[in-house]
């Protein structure tokens, strides 16, 4: 695997977006070049690459929520690998462009594709891929620390660094601490992990009590009408994260995750490289194919060689009968004023405990906001009138009888007119929720600390903790038009 290019990019609040660092290796794009052949996209210029990949990401032009070569229905975008229109001789997609951000920083490699990319092969198949967000991963612990906020000092003597140490860790474009080509190997007993290098990104061994941190993450995403003619949609995708913090050598570790009695299969399993043996029945659920009910149920068991920094062990979707909040949202123009009513339902099997829990209602296309008269059952209500927008903090608790409403009239005779969106024009309305359930799945998913296994003398503390939170979840209002998806939502 190498990187034909690699970027690190600033986008702290308040500052000017800038790029602190790039590299590009030429012989890495030779190569490219005689792979690719006549489909051979060259990398742009710099600020070209820059203003891509925040058009992208929505870090650019704030003022503008809808950019047709991303948010238009027929581009798909498959996060964190980035696709890039680049105009000018040879225009062409540029692909896949790895990007992952997190605070100030969000850094970007471009990895070498030894494979034909028309047709767009799967990621899953695509080693460079695993590995190139490896790498990203890595460079972002140096950069950041384990805390993920250094101060700018500190970033800045690290930046300095980065030169030296890609000549360790990454010569010509080739990065040495990352999993070799080739099948994983598949011990039926797992064996002591063996020394590890350190890579040069690593300030230090860890010191202390051995820790191994397993995080289960779902994440929701609903698109809910209130209408019979059109299909209401939902799914779950869930993530497991490892942090494996053991004095001297790393040891094997086993993580078993399990499924209530009735828990729907897995399905779309990707794992991690340094996963060293899987039963390959794990692998075959698909949420595209029709499943027949006889898809593996678990229980799911990971034996895997950790590397030294956090990873992501594994991913998958699972099919679920509900979404946690059923939503009803009905907007009415009634004499220069919107009648709104809302009603949302906690389902009877989500945990009735929440980090945080908001309802966005915003209005475009409209003059700003005159006066607001509504009234809420439960929580606390925020208007912005300069965004035309209600915040509905509901809190931490659903009431007991888990149904909350929303009702009144709200009109619009500001002075000047609000935000505009080319999509919700007249009765075209939706409420966004912003939520977290901590201690809890949708799934019912779990990584018992008792089932973990660690093949060391350490005596490692093991630490689990598994959370459900909200995305692009959306209750659209029932009497106006909205958009309609086909098929399975896509995360």
């Amino acid at each position: 695997m190498s990187v034909r290019a690699l970027w690190i990019i600033s986008h702290e609040k308040g500052e000017n977006v800038s790029i602190l660092f790039t590299r590009r290796f030429a012989t890495v794009e030779h190569r490219a070049k005689i792979l690719a052949g006549s489909s051979y996209r060259a990398v742009p210029e710099d600020n070209t690459v820059l203003q891509l990949l925040l058009t992208e990401l929505g870090l650019s032009d704030s003022n503008k929520s809808y950019v047709a070569l991303r948010d238009d229905c027929l581009h798909r975008q498959r996060l964190p690998a980035l696709e890039l229109w680049v105009d000018g001789p040879g225009k062409g997609f540029l692909w896949p462009v790895l990007a992952i951000s997190h605070g100030p920083l969000t850094l970007a490699c471009l990895p070498l594709v030894d494979v034909p990319v028309e047709p767009r092969p799967p990621l899953a198949s695509l080693l460079s891929v695993s590995q190139g967000l490896t790498l990203l991963a890595g460079l972002q612990t140096f950069l950041l620390g384990s805390g993920g906020k250094p101060d700018r000092e500190g970033l800045a003597s690290r930046l300095a660094m980065l030169p030296s140490v890609l000549l360790q860790v990454c010569p010509l474009g080739t990065p040495l601490d990352v999993p070799l080509l080739g099948p994983p190997a598949t011990p039926t007993v797992p064996a002591p992990a063996g020394n590890q290098k350190q890579p040069a990104w690593k300030t230090g061994l860890h010191r202390g009590r051995a820790v191994v941190n397993i995080a289960l993450t779902e994440t929701v995403r609903s698109m809910q009408y209130g209408n019979r003619s059109r299909q209401d949609l939902w799914d779950v995708y869930g993530t497991v994260t490892c942090k494996c913090e053991v004095e001297g050598v790393l040891p094997n570790v086993t993580v078993t995750l399990t499924l209530p009695p009735n828990g729907s299969p897995l399905q779309d399993i990707l794992v991690h490289p340094c996963v060293t043996s899987l039963d390959s029945s794990i692998l075959t659920a698909s949420s595209v194919d029709n499943s027949d009910g006889s898809a593996f149920s678990g229980p799911y068991k990971f034996p895997f060689s950790p590397p030294l920094e956090p990873f992501r062990l594994c991913s998958y979707t699972s099919q679920v009968p509900v979404p946690p909040i059923l939503g009803s949202y009905q907007v009415r123009e009634e004499e220069n004023q919107l009648r709104v009513s809302v009603t949302l339902k906690l389902h009877e099997s989500v945990k009735n405990s929440f980090e945080y829990c908001e309802a966005h209602l915003p209005f475009f296309n409209r003059d700003q906001m005159g006066v607001v008269d509504v009234k809420v059952s439960a929580g606390q209500l925020e208007v912005s009138k300069e965004k035309n927008l209600l915040v509905w903090g509901l809190g931490q608790k659903f009431p007991k009888c888990r149904e909350v409403t929303m009702e009144g009239k709200i009109s619009f005779s500001g002075p000047i007119p609000g935000p505009t969106d080319p999509l919700c024009r007249e009765l075209t309305a939706y409420i966004k929720l912003y939520f977290k359930v901590p201690d809890m799945t949708l799934s019912g998913c779990c990584v018992d600390q008792h089932s973990v296994q660690v093949y060391s003398s350490a005596k490692p503390r093991i630490v689990t903790s598994r959370e459900l939170q909200s995305k692009e979840y959306f209750i659209w209002n029932s009497t106006g038009t909205a958009p309609v998806a086909s098929g399975q939502m896509m995360l």
